[in-house]
């Protein structure tokens, strides 16, 4: 019995919550707008068409590689977390 009681307070810490999902959501829409209006600047066109497509196909690139940074961040706080608080026991 004290075994499953054992289990039951250490069970593991969700990575994901809808506070997570919203600070990770403004992140990713904020770099987008940034990186957007630099990468429209430096499209060697004329065509406004042309700025559009390739600012945004550039930006989407770069800001899924961002999210991805973004989900790995996390995982190494939590991890780090985790080892802190096993030292201090």
């Amino acid at each position: 019995m004290e075994h499953m009681e054992q289990n039951l307070s250490q069970q593991p810490r969700k990575l994901v919550t809808k506070t997570t999902l919203a600070v990770d959501a403004v992140l990713v829409v904020l770099f987008f707008i940034f990186m957007y209006s630099v990468t429209s600047t430096h499209v060697p066109s004329t065509d406004p068409r042309m700025k559009v497509f390739f600012g945004v196909y550039t930006t989407i690139c770069m800001t899924l590689v961002f999210w991805l940074a973004v989900q790995m961040f996390r995982v190494v706080v939590v991890h780090q977390r985790k080892l802190r608080q096993a030292a201090a026991k």
